[in-house]
């Protein structure tokens, strides 16, 4: 496996990454109700706990995604691979 190959996997992870976490806050955004409607039948919580477990997650996955998929592609396009 040769480096160009791991910096274009990268950028597509990225890509995807980006793709996914938009799909969450828009789902978020526009389905809150839904959303916790179909959480609390599972898990009995106030909106105000939906709320901030979702934004905490989506604080993580953004997070990593910078930390393994991110900064490792910048790193090679530094590097000029």
């Amino acid at each position: 496996m040769t480096l160009e190959i791991v910096r274009d996997t990268l950028g597509w992870c990225i890509v995807f990454d980006v793709i996914f976490l938009f799909v969450w806050v828009g789902a978020f955004v526009f389905m809150h109700d839904f959303m916790y409607r179909m959480h609390l039948k599972w898990y009995k919580m106030s909106v105000e706990t939906f709320d901030a477990i979702h934004y905490a997650g989506m604080a993580l996955f953004k997070m990593g995604m910078i930390g393994t998929a991110l900064v490792p592609y910048l790193a090679l396009r530094v590097v000029g691979v």
